[in-house]
């Protein structure tokens, strides 16, 4: 591993914020509205409500988040990336320990709000920790190997484990917050989708005169290939080059600047793309 301290302070500072941020949400929003978040958070919460329910006492949050991320910090360190997992510790340690010693508040009691607005700062808070190159733990671990593995969307992971715990949590308490848990966990999605772009791609196809310095430019921002195809512009009637690859959504931007640079007439066309099949290069976690 390799450190770099003005960059690794940086993301220490923003996993902070965002445990934070995790946590105050956890006192404040899901915990008035009795809300399930996704993930081994919402796991925990519910483990919490059955041990209260059926014994009597309440075990430490920190308690049951640690037992349940063993599993997935291995996986962690074993198949993603050591600084990746030893950053997302730091992000489950802080917002376990915040989250025991934090005073609960209430700041408003319409479930609809909480499930709306709470989703929305969980989906944030989320996405600072992906942005850095870590994650909040749990089953983020479980989805980023599955995707690297099988090539399924990460989210779609996500999902599946997240209508159990939701099917749990209405048998056992009600499908009344079973049901605004859905809420919270769609808008934390969509927040989440729209700041985090990692695992999303688009299509380049770039016609211009100088397809070799258009490759270059992808090459070296993206590290991905392109296919160049031979053209004709119909007005002109003049021979062109088409440049086709695909990139990842976060990288699409500078890519473009790029393009632009070396070659200021080619014309450049983004399409959203649904599915890829075959060998596409992503960025490995540290």
């Amino acid at each position: 591993m390799k450190f770099n301290f003005k960059e690794d302070a940086k993301r220490i500072v923003i996993i902070c914020i965002a445990s934070v941020i995790i946590a105050l949400n956890i006192k404040t929003f899901v915990r008035t509205g009795g809300i399930y978040p996704g993930g081994v958070t919402g796991l925990t919460l519910l483990i919490q409500r059955i041990v209260e329910l059926f014994f009597g006492f309440e075990l430490p949050y920190t308690v049951i988040n640690i037992i349940l991320n063993l599993g997935p910090v291995y996986i962690g360190f074993r198949y993603i990336g050591k600084k990746f997992t030893l950053y997302s510790c730091l992000c489950i340690m802080l917002t376990n320990i915040l989250t025991d010693i934090l005073p609960s508040q209430a700041i408003v009691y319409d479930t609809l709000l909480i499930s709306v607005f709470g989703g929305m700062i969980n989906g944030f808070a989320v996405s600072l920790c992906l942005m850095v190159n870590a994650t909040s733990g749990g089953t983020d671990f479980i989805s980023i190997f599955l995707s690297e593995k099988t090539g399924m969307d990460s989210f779609n992971i996500i999902l599946g484990f997240n209508a159990i715990l939701l099917v749990a949590a209405g048998l056992l308490f009600g499908w009344e917050k079973a049901l605004y848990s859905i809420i919270f966990q769609y808008a934390s999605t969509q927040i989440l989708r729209t700041l985090f772009k990692q695992y999303r791609q688009h299509t380049l196809l770039v016609v211009t005169n100088h397809a070799r310095r258009v490759y270059e430019v992808i090459a070296k921002d993206s590290n991905h290939g392109a296919t160049i195809i031979e053209a004709e512009g119909s007005y002109e009637h003049q021979e062109r080059k088409i440049v086709y690859s695909v990139v990842s959504r976060a990288e699409c931007k500078e890519i473009i600047k790029g393009i632009k640079k070396a070659d200021p007439k080619a014309f450049v066309n983004v399409i959203n793309t649904q599915q890829i099949s075959g060998r596409f290069y992503q960025r490995p976690y540290e």
